[in-house]
């Protein structure tokens, strides 16, 4: 028998965790560009995992860096466009 993936509010439920741990450790993101630089070098991070020849990938680490990359997309959402951080 096959294991079964998790579920979307399951996925979501660590992406919610992850947006808490990094408030709590770090101040809102001031602005597009702050919250674009954090965002890109975790898709960076993410990326090095990826290019990984396939044998030889880490997919609990790979899967660390999509739930962070999901993060930071809520937090950019969060911090800069509903909390007011962008230019109009």
């Amino acid at each position: 028998m096959t294991e079964q993936a998790p579920g979307l509010n399951d996925v979501l439920f660590e992406i919610g965790k992850e947006v808490s741990s990094a408030e709590a450790k770090w101040p809102p993101m001031n602005s597009a560009h702050e919250a674009y630089a954090v965002l890109l070098e975790e898709v960076h991070e993410l990326w090095d995992h990826v290019r990984t020849n396939q044998k030889r990938r880490d997919q609990e680490a790979m899967r660390s860096e999509a739930i962070q990359v999901a993060a930071m997309a809520v937090r950019f959402v969060r911090d800069v466009i509903d909390g007011g951080r962008i230019r109009k």
